[in-house]
């Protein structure tokens, strides 16, 4: 019996094994996702990496000023002196790999993008999977008060919240959560008008099951396809959000580097002829980002959907 029991245990587990492989493994057969995903990786590796060692002390006026590209600065210098390289791969560490807390000294894993991405999932796959599967005034109200967001600029909801709380990471990681939950719902809540005639849910209501059991592991489970691409593209919108804020100064505050600040840093008072160099740098680490998502997102969409066909 217990020779049988252990040959069980160990027989499921390579077959847990193979089927998480069997799902990364449709990422490498699209071309698009690949490369998305390289370049992905990149920057996730250049932001470890910046955790234990930098070329210089990102935040120290070391050098001459607007100094072009050389073998001690490899991307040269700013404004103030400072190496862009160090100031551009520090800045990928508030964007992918960590968030501080108000006070500043506490930093909890997790860049601000992806705890705002993380955020609208959580609080729009809430809200859609109500309004899909309950319907009525449920419905009627949840998508009542979205479509009201919705009509609001984006820019304009960012600059409430931010006027409204403040500066700082976790102001930032909400007013992405506001800004992305109503697209979210809305997915949500078509996946759900659709998932909910399956047999399945009615197996699972002849059952008596309770309605939050159905909503989050019969429903949201067979939603995940289209979820997890839709998160993808979500984190690229979050990239432009956080640039877009430090663009106009609003955004995460010192002493950790902001791309989006460093492009408005080079465009001040006229250095942007002097020094162009200083702009295109953290302009071109926002803009290689976001495109390599994009393609993870693209190609990841059309081998789920060639998978299900």
């Amino acid at each position: 019996m217990t020779v049988a029991q252990t040959t069980a245990g160990v027989s499921r587990r390579p077959a847990r094994l193979q089927q998480w492989w069997q799902g990364i493994s449709i990422i490498f057969e699209s071309r698009v996702a690949t490369v998305g995903l390289s370049i992905v990786l990149f920057w996730l590796i250049i932001g470890l990496l910046s955790l234990f060692w930098t070329p210089y002390p990102p935040n120290s006026s070391l050098f001459a000023q607007n100094l072009r590209p050389n073998p001690t600065n490899w991307l040269g210098t700013d404004h103030l002196g400072r190496d862009i390289a160090s100031r551009l791969m520090q800045g990928t560490q508030v964007i992918l790999l960590k968030t501080r807390l108000p006070d500043g000294n506490i930093v909890i894993p997790g860049g601000v993008a992806i705890w705002g991405v993380l955020g609208s999932l959580l609080l729009g796959s809430v809200l859609g999977l109500n309004a899909g599967y309950r319907g009525g005034w449920w419905d009627q109200a949840i998508m009542q008060v979205l479509d009201a967001l919705i009509a609001f600029p984006v820019i304009v909801l960012y600059l409430v919240v931010i006027a409204a709380l403040g500066q700082g990471d976790l102001v930032v990681v909400l007013a992405i959560t506001i800004t992305g939950a109503p697209g979210v719902a809305r997915l949500v809540r078509s996946l759900t008008l659709d998932i909910k005639t399956r047999d399945y849910i009615r197996a699972a209501e002849t059952r008596g099951e309770n309605v939050w059991y159905i909503l989050f592991r019969e429903i949201l489970p067979n939603a995940r396809g289209p979820l997890l691409v839709d998160a993808m593209l979500r984190v690229g919108y979050a990239i432009f959000a956080i640039g877009t804020l430090g663009f106009l100064g609003i955004g995460l505050p010192p002493p950790d580097p902001d791309w989006g600040n460093m492009v408005n840093d080079a465009r001040a008072g006229g250095r942007l002829f002097s020094n162009p160099i200083a702009m295109i740098w953290p302009a071109a680490a926002i803009a290689s980002l976001v495109i390599g998502l994009n393609l993870f997102a693209d190609g990841l969409r059309e081998e789920i959907t060639r998978y299900q066909k």
